[in-house]
């Protein structure tokens, strides 16, 4: 029987978790975008040069992407950061200079999960953001070199067409490994199990999402 744990206002059994796996090979093939099945909230989907991804964050927080993966079976990719002890969140990551949104979700897919084996379904229309706790703050724009507030987020709803052995946290080894276990969750557990500051930001992406949730 599954351990069942207290979160919150209501009872979730815990997810099976995958741990760190170095022996994992990745998987070359590459993600299929696919117009059939992209489609953006609230309007027509829009030329690429009217794309949504390409309107300005506010200023002050710096471009980010987050990615909520799914599988066939409506579970949703969460791992744990390995420098900070019981956090849990969505595949996330710095936009960069002149880089399209959807490119860089795609980028820090490969990067941080090795996952190649995905298509877009759905682009979030707005920029969602969070501020940064003052210490957290401190913290990366001491090792950023920089100000921000906090992050404005571009999120995209992924779908997995791969198996999960394909999965593999060191990513395509092209940067140091930010989590050490992962695990396909329900919405609800997703959030429950993100740090309080990006809660706010994460219920509104299940709610954008939530009609490929269901």
């Amino acid at each position: 029987m599954a351990a069942i744990c207290r979160y919150s206002s209501f009872f979730i059994s815990n997810p099976p978790l995958h741990h760190f796996n170095k022996s994992n090979s990745f998987n070359q093939l590459s993600i299929a975008i696919s117009n059939r099945h992209r489609t953006f909230a609230n309007s027509a989907s829009p030329s690429p040069s009217s794309s949504s991804s390409m309107e300005a964050p506010p200023d002050g927080y710096r471009r980010n992407v987050g990615i909520c993966l799914i599988n066939s079976s409506k579970k949703v990719f969460s791992a744990s950061r390995l420098d900070i002890p019981d956090s849990w969140q969505m595949p996330q990551g710095g936009v960069d200079e002149g880089e399209d949104p959807r490119a860089a979700a795609v980028r820090e897919l490969r990067e941080e999960t090795g996952v190649t084996s995905a298509e877009i379904l759905m682009e979030a229309p707005h920029w969602l953001t969070y501020d940064f706790p003052p210490q957290v703050r401190e913290k990366l724009n001491r090792q950023w070199g920089s100000d921000w507030k906090g992050q404005a987020q571009k999120w995209f709803l992924f779908k997995f067409t791969g198996k999960d052995e394909e999965i593999n946290l060191l990513g395509d080894g092209s940067e140091k490994a930010e989590f050490g276990e992962w695990s396909w969750m329900s919405p609800e557990q997703v959030i429950d199990r993100a740090v309080d500051f990006k809660k706010p930001v994460y219920k509104e992406v299940i709610s954008v999402f939530s009609s490929h949730l269901q």
